[in-house]
């Protein structure tokens, strides 16, 4: 298997690669928020660790699909992995934005605090993602079946 060369697109799909499969890890395992928050009911925490999980593989699959490559495919195939790395990486992000609108759901614990933080990520990763695929699908058409 042979992988592309860096470029402006690749690397915001990277960055959201990498920020997908860590950032719920780092956030809700390493902190007494969620996993360790003594307050959470049992199936709250296996929800928790569902979430985990599901952002480990897609950043993972979304790294995967940004930097696979192979010299066979033609330029509309090249688009149709960006398209898949683009629609991997935003089903964490756009599943969390969702959450926002379950009647009673808080974005934060009240013992915690209030607001909610998660708006900017859910918007800078949709963005990251958006800008990635743009950049990355426009460099793809003008190359033609070459692959850098």
């Amino acid at each position: 298997m042979q992988f592309h060369s860096p470029s402006p697109g690749r690397i915001l799909l990277t960055l959201s690669s990498l920020g997908t499969a860590a950032g719920a890890l780092i956030a809700d395992v390493f902190s007494n928020t969620h996993i360790f928050n003594p307050n959470w009911a049992p199936h709250a925490k296996f929800h928790g660790g569902q979430t985990i999980a599901m952002s480990v593989f897609l950043g993972l699959m979304g790294l995967y699909l940004t930097w696979r490559r192979d010299a066979r495919y033609s330029a509309r195939e090249q688009k149709q992995v960006l398209w898949d790395a683009y629609m991997v990486l935003n089903i964490y992000w756009a599943t969390q934005f969702c959450a926002n609108f379950v009647p009673g759901a808080l974005a934060i614990d009240p013992e915690f605090g209030e607001g909610n933080p998660q708006l900017y990520l859910q918007a800078g990763f949709l963005t990251m993602n958006t800008l990635g695929w743009f950049f990355e699908s426009g460099r793809v058409g003008e190359e033609g079946k070459k692959i850098a």
